[in-house]
């Protein structure tokens, strides 16, 4: 059996390093764009999709604490308008008992 010449191990190697620079240069570009484009997002005032996302999860838990308020606070008014229906007969004047003048008792 003849022996592979020693010429395509040396191209296998050469293209092995020029897989491993193109790697190289396509992560290095990746990179520049992505520095890129956070810039402009900066300069734009975007805001990232993680900032809305918590954004939204406090503003919902504002608005389930604001509805539990309003819950409570209906039942206390409620509860504060028996009370004063309550208080209201408990202090009017009691009605007169009994006849008036010049009636037969």
């Amino acid at each position: 059996m003849a022996e592979r010449p020693r010429i395509f191990d040396d191209l296998a190697g050469v293209a092995g390093g020029a897989i491993s620079a193109l790697s190289g240069l396509r992560d290095e570009a990746e990179a520049v764009a992505r520095a890129r484009i956070e810039e402009m997002i900066r300069k734009l005032d975007l805001v990232k999709r993680d900032d809305l996302d918590a954004a939204m999860e406090l503003a919902a838990n504002a608005r389930a604490g604001q509805e539990a308020a309003e819950a409570r606070l209906n039942e206390a008014l409620v509860r504060l308008a028996a009370l004063e229906a309550r208080v209201a007969v408990l202090e009017a004047p009691p009605a007169p008992v009994g006849g008036g003048p010049g009636m037969i008792a």
